[in-house]
């Protein structure tokens, strides 16, 4: 919690402003949800590429911040339905964490809530993406998130069973964290409002801690895949 009052305070004096112009690089490996009974599994580098594409929320600019916050809602809510199925479970650490990740990102979701109303008080109140081709320096280069784009930022692409919604909970987080990494990567890249900075620094100080956490606990269960370790590379600041 004091971390959150900590950036409700830088945002009373940052400004939806751009970052640098560098693109994330490309990631190795696969980004689909690996949930048992179901799952996608990309390998090959054109899926790769797709994997960054889908969480890239467009080039710097003075609307840039706005798309991050939509995106990074969207992408928090697919986390909050994901630990939904696990709540109460009694499989021993599964519960506590999905009920961490609730708790954590459901207050996340409001502060970016407040800062997009503060930052873009003209914004649609739809969430919006960047328009191939558009201004990123102004609203009319924005335009409405499709349902693609918000079922991708959600990354939540199958419903477990009973008998496997452990290991579809702790895979699929394994990879939903890995999108968080490379959005926050990408704000640190592109933005310079220090409230997004400081946000994107928390998120993946979070969540390289829940990605070795989960590890260990499928490595309990008896799992340990090479995917377990493809955003290992994003854990730096």
């Amino acid at each position: 919690m004091g971390q959150l009052i900590a950036l409700f305070a830088a945002a009373a004096i940052g400004a939806p402003l751009a970052g640098l112009a560098q693109q994330m690089p490309g990631l190795s490996g696969m980004e689909h949800h690996m949930h048992h009974g179901g799952s996608k599994v990309p390998s090959s580098g054109a899926q790769a590429d797709h994997a960054s594409h889908r969480h890239d929320v467009g080039p710097k600019g003075e609307t840039y911040d706005l798309r991050f916050l939509d995106g990074m809602v969207q992408h928090h809510t697919g986390a909050l339905r994901m630990s939904e199925y696990v709540f109460n479970i009694g499989v021993p650490g599964v519960g506590s964490l999905a009920n961490q990740i609730w708790d954590e990102q459901s207050q996340e979701i409001k502060a970016m809530g407040q800062w997009r109303k503060a930052w873009y008080p003209d914004a649609p109140i739809y969430p919006v993406a960047y328009l191939p081709g558009g201004d990123p320096n102004s609203l009319a280069g924005v335009t409405r998130m499709s349902a693609d784009q918000i079922a991708g930022m959600r990354m939540m692409e199958s419903i477990p069973t009973k008998n496997n919604r452990v290991t579809w909970f702790l895979e699929g987080m394994l990879q939903h964290h890995g999108g968080a990494l490379i959005m926050a990567h990408d704000a640190l890249r592109k933005s310079t409002n220090p409230t997004i900075l400081r946000l994107a620094r928390n998120i993946i100080i979070a969540q390289r801690r829940e990605i070795v956490q989960i590890r260990k606990m499928l490595q309990h269960d008896g799992l340990n895949k090479p995917e377990y370790i493809k955003y290992d590379a994003l854990f730096s600041l």
